[in-house]
């Protein structure tokens, strides 16, 4: 129990820690320093409100008070009369309606008399409820005085008949001291474990913003730098990665730059080498020639597309994403496919829309074909803040052992090389590099009754 209990306390958050632990220290603190003022007071005698040191403070005035003349005992009960005992010399017994009886009463005389070593000693005990004399003060004092503000009179005759008086004074040395002293510090507790929250708050406000920050690079590449504020190390630990950030943005635009040089400045040989090919003799051969070349042309051209929307930086706006999947399957139908929609007639999402209709057109236009058909299907997923959107179709499926390989670019399986599917191998690629930027992936997996299922699951931001 308490195991989990710590496992749960340390797996939280910073500032619940910090409380936690600055709670710790302080009853930590406050124990230590209780124990060694009960045990090690340098020979001085415990304190006055412990139960036995009580007994025999009574028991040995009573003694004194016994064995000293009557001419002279006023000024000796004048001397033990202090605060916390008052005492009083009385020729006759008091006046106590009520002789309290039973426990815990009857243990105090026992202790009385085993003190005094007289066991039969007549001992009464009156508990007087009320306003005492010495009213407790401080903000705690109706409390106390409601719970322990009763004064404890006890009374015992002396050998010559008179009678020795004793009250307690609830205020210095009743049992309410205790509880006094256990709501102070549990105050101060709560006090202190609210201010070390705050300040743990304030302290893992930074670090909560540079997580944010570090997940939405994932997201968004071109997220805004984080601002350089909080303590040196946090700033140190900022710089750096605003300093990763930019470095990465320049990375993916010189790379994106020069894949789109590469690919325009192909264009110019393939010219040469088509017109070339029309000077071949041999029909079949020139055929040949002129296919491999519409498809080196082919996939130029998908490279540039790429290159040319990765390098548009298109801003995230809000769209019916429920309305965007219905227009592209309302199209394909209209054009002849077996396309089916299910899903919620709206779903408001924000994403970057030109981009995303185009990973998801790759992936219908996959289940189209190798499928034959494609069922669009729009789900929210267990996990807050995440949609999906899944694709299934009747085709043949993909092998376990390929399913990862065809993410790769220009990767093809061997059934899709004909030349009349028209495909580059850039359509998966593209659709995972899109939704990646979108926080989120794309994955496949065959369906267990046959067919493929393409899911392409996006992050809300």
């Amino acid at each position: 129990m308490l195991s989990a209990l710590a496992t749960r306390i340390f797996s939280s958050g910073i500032a619940v820690r910090l409380g936690f632990t600055v709670l710790m220290a302080l009853a930590l603190t406050q124990g230590v320093s209780a124990l060694v003022y009960l045990t090690d007071r340098g020979g001085e005698p415990p304190p006055r409100h412990n139960p036995r040191e009580m007994v025999e403070r009574v028991s040995a005035i009573i003694r004194l008070a016994d064995e000293t003349p009557p001419q002279f005992r006023p000024r000796v009960v004048r001397a033990v009369d202090a605060p916390g005992l008052e005492v009083e010399w009385r020729p006759t017994a008091p006046d106590f309606h009520h002789n309290q009886t039973g426990f815990p009463f009857e243990g105090l005389r026992r202790r009385m008399r085993e003190a005094l070593d007289d066991p039969n000693r007549e001992i009464l005990i009156e508990v007087h409820h009320g306003k005492t004399r010495s009213a407790p003060s401080g903000p705690l004092a109706p409390l106390e005085a409601r719970m322990f503000g009763n004064q404890i009179q006890l009374a015992t005759p002396l050998s010559d008949g008179t009678w020795l008086v004793f009250r307690s004074d609830p205020d210095r040395d009743g049992p309410f001291r205790l509880l006094r002293f256990a709501l102070w510090m549990g105050l101060v507790g709560l006090i202190i474990f609210g201010l070390s929250l705050w300040v743990g708050r304030l302290l893992s406000a930074p670090l909560k913003r540079f997580a944010d920050a570090a997940q939405r690079l994932g997201i968004d590449g071109e997220a805004p730098l984080l601002p350089e504020a909080g303590p040196r190390e946090l700033r140190q630990a900022t710089r750096a990665f605003n300093q990763m950030q930019t470095r990465l943005h320049r990375f993916v635009e010189d790379r994106t730059q020069m894949l789109a040089a590469i690919s325009h400045d192909l264009r110019t040989p393939l010219t040469r080498l088509r017109l070339r090919a029309e000077f071949v003799d041999d029909p079949e051969q020139q055929r040949k020639m002129l296919a491999d070349l519409e498809e080196m042309e082919a996939m130029i051209a998908s490279t540039l597309a790429f290159a040319r929307d990765d390098a548009r930086k298109e801003p995230r706006v809000a769209i019916d994403l429920a309305a965007l999947l219905q227009s592209l399957v309302d199209d394909l139908g209209d054009a002849g496919y077996t396309v089916e929609y299910a899903g919620p007639e709206h779903r408001t999402f924000a994403c970057r829309p030109v981009a995303l209709k185009r990973a998801i057109g790759n992936l219908i236009d996959n289940a189209l074909k190798y499928g034959g058909c494609a069922r669009v299907a729009l789900l929210d997923q267990q996990e807050p803040g995440y949609v999906a959107v899944r694709i299934d179709d009747d085709g043949p499926g993909i092998p376990v052992s390929e399913q990862e390989k065809v993410f790769a670019p220009f990767y093809r399986l061997e059934r899709s090389r004909s030349r009349d599917t028209g495909g580059t191998g850039l359509g998966l690629s593209v659709a995972r590099t899109i939704a990646r930027a979108h926080g989120g992936d794309v994955t496949l997996v065959n369906r267990p009754d046959g067919g493929l299922s393409a899911t392409l699951i996006l992050a809300e931001v």
